[in-house]
């Protein structure tokens, strides 16, 4: 019973999280790279920081927290700073492939990246045991993952470029596999910060909470490589005049904090979540890999309501629904 419900904790954040994608199209007449630090400072600075606080028990303070092993801070935030550039670029992949194939294709290499070295990190025997089962359930996950990528890649085919710039309108299929690809593999960096985190807990902490202050040190990292970036894009194409467009600013600012709060709950839920599943179990291990799972199939459903698969043959949309049933089964395999 513990483990469904730690499984629905972490299905629900990963709904907030793939519909994170849908408010920025609300966003009115700003460029990509003010939209993206505008949303950022939301989902990686402001809501990681008030979750983080939910850890701190009476008595005690998040920068005592954060300074029980000094060591663990700096590498959370070290491998954020990394994961910033998977970030980065998975949002880039959403501009060129769209919702669906974008986090479809990043979330599969994050997947199993994010859920293979921490395991090996530990010492985990891949071949044999619990560890086999773990590989075998990554390997499922990637297969409807791939699965959905064919799909995708059908879809490409099937459709007119009109039809493509009408669900996609920097749609870019190359570059943007090269780019979903970058993402995946930075991204699973998110993973390895919170196993260097894992040591900032103090007692009195609620277990529901305590991989917050974790999470908050890897998203600023991110925080950093991210601004950094958009910043530069700002001065590049002289679009910090986008932040002065009073007429625009409550509107914009609404969305991206809404995109930001939706983005935050897959890592908020996921700290939940874990919270009920046995400790040191498989389905522990593989939880990052369920997580990305979720992803892609929340992501899917939203692809399909915003019709980017519109205008495709009945046999590409099969073929997704076959990629999208393959994950669903990854989700209980460790279970069986």
């Amino acid at each position: 019973m513990n483990t469904l419900i730690g499984l629905l904790i972490i299905a629900v954040g990963s709904f907030g999280q793939s519909s994170s994608y849908v408010p920025i199209n609300k966003v009115k007449n700003w460029s990509w790279e003010s939209f993206w630090l505008t949303q950022g400072v939301f989902a990686w600075l402001i809501f990681p920081f008030l979750g983080a606080l939910l850890a701190v028990p009476a008595g005690s303070s998040l920068a005592q927290i954060l300074s029980v092993d000094s060591r663990a801070t700096f590498e959370a935030m070290f491998f954020g700073v990394l994961w910033g550039i998977g970030g980065l670029t998975f949002g880039l992949s959403m501009r060129y492939l769209g919702i669906a194939l974008g986090q479809s294709i990043a979330l599969g290499t994050c997947s199993a990246f994010g859920t293979i070295i921490p395991a090996i990190m530990k010492g985990t025997n891949l071949f044999q045991g619990d560890g086999l089962v773990l590989l075998i359930g990554v390997c499922i996950t990637i297969a409807g993952i791939a699965v959905i990528g064919y799909a995708g890649s059908l879809r490409s085919k099937n459709m007119s470029e009109e039809d493509k710039k009408k669900a996609i309108k920097d749609f870019a299929l190359t570059k943007g596999l090269v780019v979903a690809l970058l993402a995946g593999v930075m991204s699973a960096c998110f993973a390895l910060g919170l196993e260097a985190g894992e040591p900032l807990v103090v007692d009195g902490v609620n277990d529901l909470f305590k991989t917050l202050p974790a999470t908050l040190m890897v998203t600023c990292g991110g925080f950093i490589t991210n601004a950094a970036y958009c910043l530069f894009q700002n001065a590049k194409n002289k679009t910090f005049g986008d932040y002065g467009k009073t007429s625009l600013f409550a509107n914009n600012l609404f969305f991206c904090a809404l995109a930001g709060l939706l983005w935050y709950s897959q890592f908020f839920g996921l700290g939940m979540g874990k919270s009920f599943l046995e400790p040191g179990s498989v389905m522990m291990a593989f939880s990052w890999s369920i997580l990305m799972a979720l992803n892609v199939i929340f992501s899917n459903v939203w692809g399909i309501i915003l019709k980017e698969w519109k205008g495709v043959s009945w046999t590409t949309i099969l073929i997704l629904l076959i990629g999208l049933a393959i994950l669903i089964f990854s989700l209980i395999y460790p279970k069986l």
